[in-house]
């Protein structure tokens, strides 16, 4: 590639938006060239508009630059949206249409018909949606969206699984930190010492979006996997890292009840084809940690820079078949990681063509 591509951010100067920053310093395949965020933030410069709070320095470049009103004239083609899921209701298909690639962390339109929810290892081929949407005949423009930060090391760890032996039920209990409501997110008297057993409306994206990311492209539309699945999520005072208890009931594929050895291998060899290569992948996008007490978030968080999911802790479960736990960390798998991979993807696929042509254009 001998120009990478230009690309903005939505929401640039919340969390998300700066672990996009941080993650696309340097990055192989494209650059910062355009910043929006709030009314407030418009014609600020960046280090003036964002209070950064990354363990990373604010590149210079970027905190010189001025901050764009939220509007696609003048946004580059490709757009990666870190926005509150309201405002991206309203903004994200306004983008669309006007002839962008909207690479969304927003929940708006993730159970969409006609919007993929991706993983780039998991379900790559649901990516055909986007040519349903009204807005890529019309202006070549389409929304992408990848999943809830804690669907995705959930997700991760049951398709090798799903794949080899199905799955019927799933059930999970989330420990989540507190980077995942953004900042300044939870008060401390609220969260410190403590654990919340509530996030809003985080048990019902869980399991919708982990049914639709294991289920099958059938023509214009995905159906879902067809399981049961009961999620619980909580709050609690950790900094960065989703932890997750898992019970799962499985399926018959194999004839026979799986073996301990065989769910090891089933993560052990999961190499898909898609995703691999890519700038932002994971050589092993499933970890497996066999210490008795791993996986943890200060310890295994950071595996495969930030990318890869950890599991541990696999044995019988005396009411479904087995359970283990799972690790993930939020703000980079669960969110800017995951969009980046998923614009990776896309160019790899060709699907960014009309930004190609851009530039040579230019």
């Amino acid at each position: 590639m001998q120009r990478k591509y230009p690309i903005g951010i939505l929401g640039a100067t919340g969390m998300v938006g700066q672990r996009f920053i941080q993650l696309l310093e340097n990055h192989p395949w494209f650059e910062v060239e355009w910043l929006a965020a709030s009314d407030r933030s418009s014609g600020k410069t960046y280090g003036e508009a964002a209070k950064w709070r990354l363990d990373t320095v604010l590149p210079d470049r970027i905190a010189r630059m001025t901050v764009a009103p939220a509007d696609p004239e003048g946004a580059p083609r490709i757009i990666f949206a870190a926005l509150d899921a309201a405002i991206a209701r309203e903004m994200e298909p306004r983008f669309a249409d006007a002839g962008c690639a909207v690479i969304s962390n927003s929940s708006a339109y993730r159970m969409a018909p006609n919007v993929p929810l991706v993983i780039p290892e998991i379900n790559a081929d649901h990516l055909h949606l986007i040519e349903e949407q009204p807005s890529r005949g019309a202006s070549g423009g389409y929304m992408v969206t990848n999943p809830n930060c804690s669907t995705i090391g959930l997700v991760m760890a049951l398709k090798p699984i799903e794949e080899r032996f199905g799955i019927e039920q799933i059930f999970v209990t989330t420990m989540q930190a507190v980077s995942g409501a953004g900042y300044p997110g939870v008060p401390s008297m609220d969260i410190l010492g403590n654990v919340v057993p509530y996030i809003g409306s985080e048990e019902e994206k869980m399991e919708a979006e982990t049914l639709k990311l294991l289920g099958r492209l059938d023509g214009h539309s995905v159906i879902p996997l067809a399981a049961r699945i009961s999620a619980q999520c909580n709050r609690v005072a950790v900094e960065d890292g989703h932890t997750e208890n898992v019970s799962i009931k499985l399926g018959n594929k194999l004839g026979r009840a799986a073996t301990r050895l065989e769910l090891l291998s089933a993560w052990a060899e999961f190499k898909p084809l898609a995703g691999q290569g890519l700038p932002m992948a994971p050589d092993q996008p499933v970890e497996w940690a066999p210490q008795d007490d791993r996986p943890q978030p200060r310890l295994d968080r950071n595996r495969g820079r930030g990318m890869a999911v950890t599991v541990g802790r696999l044995r019988p479960c005396s009411i479904l078949d087995w359970k283990f736990t799972v690790l993930s960390h939020n703000t980079i798998r669960g969110a800017a990681g995951a969009a980046i991979l998923n614009a990776e993807l896309l160019a790899s696929l060709g699907k960014l063509e009309p930004v190609v042509e851009a530039i040579a254009r230019a």
